[in-house]
């Protein structure tokens, strides 16, 4: 759900954190619990690793110490702010193979497009390089799923507003859903990249009050936890 899946997507050369978006039950964390402790990963800070951070919304941080990962960072999140619940991801997953066998699966990238609208000044350009490189890889070959994601979030006003020309009709019927289609498909850059800018702000935003009570229990959680650990 983060940086690999970039790499898998063609929008990042390297990453050293995994990002891992998981089903919160106690089952399943019997299995991670056993993954993680093959590669000798331990807590960072808080929260601790309890079923019920996770079914909260909090990511939970671990370090691995394996000699072999040279301690790579593991983050693992079950509730993402602005997608569905983890078994609509999981129903609408990508999965790779990769040349020696493994599978590996990867949030949707419409999914992976919207768990980046965070407040980090790092995600936006990463969604735009996301977008930038599905279009071109599909561009030839348009569907109309690929170009309802193209219009609703390309961020790369002389693409939106390529995309808008080529997909009038479907641009219209989404104008009402995504305003600044209006500024595409009349071809006013300008116009295009303030109403992007705008658009960015709303939902760093919405990103910032999702997670303030969240980063208030953490606080809580940092006061209760005894000196030393």
């Amino acid at each position: 759900m983060g940086g690999q899946a970039c790499v898998f997507y063609g929008a990042a050369e390297f990453s050293r954190d995994t990002d891992l978006v998981i089903l919160a039950d106690a089952a399943n964390l019997r299995r991670l619990r056993k993954a993680l402790a093959e590669v000798e990963a331990e807590v960072i800070a808080v929260p601790p690793f309890h079923i019920r951070h996770l079914r909260k919304g909090h990511a939970i941080h671990f370090r691995c110490l394996h000699p072999e990962l040279q301690r790579m960072r593991v983050d693992v999140m079950s509730r993402l702010r602005g997608v569905g619940p983890f078994e609509a991801l999981w129903r609408r997953r990508t999965t790779l193979l990769l040349p020696d066998g493994f599978a590996v699966d990867l949030l949707s990238l419409p999914d992976l497009v919207r768990a980046k609208k965070t407040q980090r000044g790092k995600d936006w350009p990463m969604i735009g390089r996301l977008l930038e490189a599905h279009f071109f890889g599909y561009r030839g070959h348009p569907t109309r799923e690929r170009i309802r994601l193209w219009l609703l979030e390309l961020r790369t006003p002389e693409l939106l507003i390529e995309a808008a020309r080529r997909h009038r009709d479907s641009c219209e019927r989404l104008i009402r859903k995504r305003p600044l289609l209006l500024h595409a498909m009349q071809g006013d850059e300008p116009g295009l990249e303030a109403a992007l800018r705008e658009e960015e702000a709303r939902e760093r935003e919405a990103d910032r009050r999702y997670w303030q009570p969240l980063r208030a229990e953490l606080e809580r959680e940092r006061r209760r936890k005894p000196r030393g650990e």
